[in-house]
């Protein structure tokens, strides 16, 4: 609801002519965005009064009627809009803002359709800007603000004539080139080092219109995306790195190597990541290693051995020291987990090259398998399936190490199968079931002495699970001769 009154303010009267109409608009636009309006509730609510009177009492039509000049001025009071809709930190919270945005919301959707098909270009990027501020769940939100933009999206993607998002930022046709450059451009002066936190709302906007953008619209707006998402990785609050290295990992996800490869852009983005592995924070471990999995291949795409030396060590060979390292002394369990769950795609990723890590990689091995992680067991899960590809990876130096495998994946065995606690007995089922899939490769790595060694254990052992698993790895022995492995 309007204000009372607001329809006999001079501003509305001013309809009655309708070639006063631009100056009427531009005279609450100047007052909307003055100082005393942005600072006082008061100021601000008459100048919302009265450019909700002039849109509801004026004919849509007859706003804009193909004249270039209204289009603009419309476009500028759709800016005003969104950036009063804004979530800031000298404003009203809780409730205040979000009645705040929600009113600005349905002014922006009189905008919206007064501007109609001719000025859409002018009104779109502040109504999209409004949407994504407000469509999620957030501490500026509520149900009525996040409902008024749900609406305002949906208006704006019917105008624009696009079905998705995606489409209405990158374009849907040959010929339309999208919106995405234009939305950054309205977020560049909010996204450098001295503005980026003053809204709140910024980085939130910022990433997740950069996850709609994908190969291979993105690589053209390389140099748009790349430093905002540097620069929130790079703040000292926890979330805001974690932000950050998700829109580093979509951009190395979706621009070709060679862009990234260029101006040393790769490297950049690798010293940026890796000086995060030095956090003590497991959810942002969790964001940063797969991001350093997928930057690999771009950073040794023209790395070729040609057979007459050494191989180079990599960078996938410095994270995964790095990583080590701090797995070994670690007794924090969701770092653990997280170190743990992250290991196997660096055994994969390096394959034979793996045992220039194996004396680390086997005391962390037999370290984490000693340790009890709680209900799931995920980390001795994760460890078993590291273990398991270690072997396939480096079998020919697999057998000096064979003794200190099998004492430790016995012992977990019997642990395991007698165990009190809670643990779930599928937990218990797919411990065992890794652990004797491990014992049969470390069989087939040994030339079959796991048998020989276990034939006594077979004998003397009274566990019927612990018995089960071992008969298993004696009868995968016997079998693997008939099948040629």
């Amino acid at each position: 609801m309007e204000p009372a009154g607001a329809m006999d303010s001079p501003g509305a009267q001013a309809l009655l002519s309708p070639s006063a109409l631009p100056g009427a608009l531009s005279d609450v636009l100047h007052r909307l965005s003055a100082p005393e309006a942005r600072r006082g509730r008061a100021a601000r609510e008459q100048a919302l009064g009265e450019l909700g009177a002039l849109l509801e009492a004026a004919e849509g039509g007859r706003l804009l009627a193909d004249d270039d000049g209204m289009a603009e001025l419309l476009g500028r009071v759709a800016r005003a809009l969104e950036t009063c809709a804004a979530p800031a930190g000298e404003e009203e919270r809780g409730g205040g803002q979000a009645e705040r945005a929600a009113r600005a919301g349905r002014l922006l959707l009189r905008v919206l359709g007064a501007a109609g098909r001719a000025g859409l270009r002018h009104v779109a990027g502040p109504v999209y800007l409004f949407a994504v501020t407000h469509g999620a769940e957030r501490p500026w939100s509520s149900p009525e603000s996040r409902a008024v933009a749900a609406e305002a999206l949906a208006s704006l993607l019917r105008a624009a004539g696009c079905s998705s998002v995606a489409g209405f930022l990158r374009g849907e046709t040959a010929e339309d080139r999208g919106r995405f450059g234009g939305i950054l451009g309205l977020l560049r002066p909010q996204l450098n080092k001295d503005s980026w936190k003053k809204n709140p709302a910024v980085k939130h906007i910022f990433s997740w219109t950069l996850q709609q953008v994908t190969r291979p619209w993105l690589s053209q707006h390389l140099e748009g995306v790349l430093p905002p998402s540097l620069l929130i990785s790079d703040d000292y609050q926890t979330e805001n790195k974690i932000l950050g290295v998700r829109c580093l990992q979509h951009i190395v996800l979706n621009v070709p190597a060679a862009d990234l490869l260029q101006y040393n852009r790769a490297e950049v983005l690798y010293h940026a990541i890796f000086n995060h592995l030095y956090a003590p924070e497991h959810q942002l471990i969790e964001a940063v290693l797969p991001c350093l999995l997928d930057l690999f291949p771009v950073l040794e795409k023209g790395l070729q051995w040609k057979g007459e030396a050494s191989r180079p060590t990599t960078h996938c060979d410095a994270v995964l020291q790095l990583v080590l390292t701090h797995m070994e002394p670690e007794h924090r369990i969701l770092l653990r987990r997280t170190y743990a769950r992250n290991l196997p795609a660096f055994v994969r990723r390096l394959g034979i090259l793996t045992v220039r890590h194996m004396k680390r990689l086997e005391r962390v091995i037999l370290g984490y398998l000693e340790v009890y992680d709680g209900p799931e067991e995920e980390a001795r899960l994760k460890i078993l399936e590291t273990l398991k590809l270690v072997m396939q990876c480096t079998w020919p130096r697999v057998p000096c190490r064979l003794v200190v495998f099998l004492k430790a994946l016995l012992k977990l065995i019997c642990d395991v199968a007698r165990d009190p606690s809670l643990t779930p007995e599928p937990v218990k089922s797919a411990l065992l079931q890794e652990a004797t899939e491990c014992l049969i490769i470390l069989d087939h790595c040994s030339h079959g002495q796991v048998k020989i060694l276990l034939a006594k254990v077979l004998q003397s052992c009274e566990d019927h699970k612990v018995v089960s698993c071992l008969r298993k790895v004696h009868q995968a022995s016997e079998a693997a001769p008939q099948q040629g492995t």
